[in-house]
């Protein structure tokens, strides 16, 4: 009998493809769901119909389930967390639910005796109250006292953190990925932020480009790290970010011009001005979530997933076009 991994998120973006990713390498699979009605949704996301893969109802804001979830299992991939639409009214609403929601995942975890636990984190742990123009590593942690973080990062932060207290003085393993901005193919309805600007791109929803970068990395990698995360003795008690390479939007633009042809008649060239964009985000949720990276550069170094885990990602062109084709 193969180990059990229990994958909270199942039914999200990074969640879906670290279930499949696990099955296709012989582990059995229990993921989480909020509503047993999502567990057809998730078999036919992942191509799994066996015994393979099972399911647990539980929620990250109530304790009911979790003891039961973690029956038999050997691992945890905590994926799940509250990712918002729009700017909340205030930020608690999303970081008081992913911080205690990690909490409530890894105090059952202890209790169940699982060997390690492996959370997502995100480079919005990491990036944050440095300026730019660097290259950042495992070491580095964003500082919202240097600068001003949004709901979404801050949850991220502080749940990282939150967790690495945790396991400080317990014996149980804690392993951490921190991707950058995630791009490839969805398996369902749930997509990445990125997803939602090159939908934008490929309809002209956007005049112009803003002045954007982003530390790129696929959907399919961070699914191969996480496992990597899981089982490697290098990796317990380590955190990881994870990126290929970095590309602006401007570069994104042109990879879709010039691949995707007709598809891509509606792709804007011109660049667009930081105060007009920033005067649309106040009308436009999505765009909100990404203002603060206008004109910063910021990459990210994945040397230690490289060296320490033979991690390799595929070129970010790849994870680009796969997902617009996809869209």
């Amino acid at each position: 009998m193969s180990d059990l991994v229990l994958v909270t998120g199942g039914t999200g973006f990074i969640g879906a493809h670290c279930v499949a990713h696990l099955l296709k390498n012989g582990y059995q699979v229990r993921t989480t769901v909020r509503s047993p009605q999502r567990e057809a949704d998730v078999r036919a996301m992942v191509g799994e119909e066996g015994p393979s893969l099972s399911f647990a109802v539980a929620d990250l804001t109530a304790d009911p389930g979790w003891d039961e979830a973690m029956t038999g299992c050997k691992y945890v991939l905590h994926i799940a967390s509250p990712v918002p639409q729009s700017q909340p009214r205030h930020p608690d609403e999303v970081v008081v639910p992913a911080r205690e929601g990690a909490l409530r995942v890894l105090r059952a975890a202890h209790r169940a005796g699982v060997r390690r636990t492996v959370l997502t984190s995100s480079f919005a742990a990491v990036k944050y109250g440095h300026g730019d123009q660097r290259v950042f590593t495992e070491a580095d942690w964003s500082d919202p006292e240097r600068e001003q973080m949004a709901a979404y990062p801050t949850s991220k932060l502080v749940t990282e953190r939150a967790a690495w207290d945790f396991v400080r003085d317990i014996d149980m393993e804690l392993a951490v990925v921190a991707p950058g901005a995630v791009f490839g193919p969805a398996l369902g309805p749930d997509r990445s932020l990125y997803a939602g600007l090159v939908e934008m791109l490929l309809r002209g929803a956007l005049p112009a480009l803003p002045r954007m970068s982003m530390a790129v990395v696929d959907v399919r990698d961070v699914a191969d790290l996480h496992l990597r995360a899981l089982i490697d003795p290098a990796a317990a008690g380590q955190r990881f970010l994870a990126g290929s390479e970095k590309l602006t939007l401007a570069q994104v633009a042109a990879l879709l011009r010039e691949h995707l042809g007709e598809d891509a008649a509606k792709v804007p060239t011109r660049t667009l001005p930081d105060w007009v964009f920033r005067l649309a985000a106040r009308f436009n949720p999505k765009a909100a979530l990404v203002v603060s990276e206008l004109g910063v550069v910021r990459e990210i170094s994945s040397a230690k997933a490289r060296d320490e885990l033979g991690w390799t990602p595929r070129p970010a062109p790849e994870s680009v076009l796969d997902l617009a084709r996809k869209l």
